[in-house]
């Protein structure tokens, strides 16, 4: 059996699509089932605050499901997308496309439910806060859909770009190495910056005027957290538009790809890493309003140590690039 090149464009099309909603739609519907899971369990304690707990449920879960929404449409401009004049080399895009988004939903889905689960179970313990839980909630679960906002990018970038002028090898490895690396990486940070958000609903809740203090260290620590998200979406943005020497040699094609794939792969553990101690920090900042400046700095310190392997696996894959 042989295919032309509309043809395996095509089939890539359809896979890319069928990755891009498939695994998109793990992490929001984990972040959703957490939200409502946690909204039963301070339904049980104050049947009384019901409709604010619910409200807050369906509020969070719809910022969940905005990770999914991305992938959706991804998804369907892929399905139905026109690919213009065929060349091969529009294969490897679309697919990378699909594994970037795809990838890229999963964590921010996770991490969005952290913070929308603990304010529906902060409004059972502080009713009178109400308001200022799920306005913590909010910023908090808005910047956990960043790395999905990133995947989303590069999968645009990679199905709209033309790379039409460019040598079909290595350019596919490199356009696939783009798509795992902001899409792996992207997994990390959006699920450590949920963890940190929803300390901090935890800890408004347990002490509401700590809110000062705890949404302070909690952005701080999330900033930290998109980190890897971000040096994921570097090495894309070079491999997307970085001009490869043609070559037929396998090795060529496996070093880009090596690039994304080690970045990718390498944002992970830091992401989550610095997501853990800010959980920590934020939590105790609540309970221990006057020692903030303390467990800020901690946490900053033990942050960067963790971000450290993050940098080490863009070193690596920067000599990929430009040096092998």
């Amino acid at each position: 059996m042989s295919f032309d090149t509309a043809t395996w464009i095509q089939v890539a099309t359809f896979s890319a699509g069928g990755l891009a909603m498939g695994f998109g739609a793990i992490g929001a519907a984990l972040g959703e089932g957490y939200t409502a899971g946690l909204a039963n369990e301070g339904l049980s304690s104050r049947p009384e605050k019901s409709g604010d707990i619910f409200k807050n449920m369906l509020v969070g879960q719809a910022i969940a499901e905005s990770a999914a929404i991305f992938a959706l449409v991804v998804a369907v401009l892929l399905l139905f997308l026109d690919p213009g004049a065929p060349y091969l080399l529009k294969a490897s895009a679309v697919l990378a496309a699909g594994l970037s988004m795809g990838f890229g939903a999963i964590g921010s889905g996770v991490g969005a439910g952290f913070p929308a689960g603990q304010a529906c179970l902060g409004i059972a313990r502080q009713p009178a806060v109400s308001g200022t839980l799920t306005t913590n909630m909010l910023i908090g679960s808005a910047v956990c859909q960043t790395p999905a906002i990133f995947a989303m990018v590069v999968a645009l970038l990679l199905m709209f770009t033309d790379f039409s002028s460019m040598p079909l090898a290595p350019t596919w490895a490199a356009l696939l190495g783009a798509g795992l690396s902001t899409g792996l990486a992207a997994i990390g940070s959006g699920a450590g910056g949920g963890l940190a958000a929803g300390a901090s609903c935890e800890g408004i809740a347990r002490q509401p005027v700590s809110v000062g203090n705890v949404t302070t260290t909690m952005l701080v620590g999330q900033a930290v957290s998109q980190t890897p998200a971000i040096f994921g979406l570097l090495i894309s943005f070079i491999l997307i538009f970085s001009a490869f020497p043609e070559s037929a040699a396998l090795s060529a094609a496996m070093a880009p790809l090596g690039a994304g794939i080690c970045m990718g792969f390498g944002g992970i553990g830091p992401g989550l890493g610095n997501g853990l101690t800010a959980e920590q920090a934020v939590r105790w900042v609540a309970r221990n309003l006057e020692n903030t400046g303390g467990l800020t700095r901690t946490m900053l310190v033990g942050q960067a140590v963790s971000q450290s392997t993050a940098i080490y696996a863009m070193v690596v894959s920067l000599v990929l690039i430009f040096v092998i």
